[in-house]
């Protein structure tokens, strides 16, 4: 675990994913070397997919010791992971947006 984020105060979530989206997106270029990011998009895909699984992991953990902080911290990391695996894949917040509308209609 990283050290929890201090100060956080709420942000809207739809502005935070489009731009993250967009950093992400950006990095796919951007050298191994010096970008965690691009590391992950370029490198081997089964190095992404281990991390993702880890940081769904250690969501459930933090849910298991109820620790609110906790579970916001490791729900980002989450969050992150996957939006550099759908970048890697193809999808885009549009397209997972019309996933899960079509979901609720």
């Amino acid at each position: 675990m990283g050290v929890r984020t201090a100060n956080v105060t709420d942000g809207n979530i739809g502005e935070t994913l489009t731009g993250l989206a967009a950093v992400i997106h950006g990095r796919r270029e951007a050298s191994p070397e010096t970008s965690y990011t691009a590391k992950l998009l370029q490198g081997e895909a089964d190095s992404l997919l281990k991390k993702l699984a880890e940081e769904a992991s250690e969501v459930i953990m933090a849910c298991k010791d109820d620790d609110h902080d906790h579970i916001r911290y490791e729900a980002a990391d989450l969050v992150y992971h996957l939006m550099v695996t759908l970048e890697r894949y193809g999808i885009t917040l549009e397209e997972l947006a019309g996933e899960l509308d079509a979901r609720h209609r």
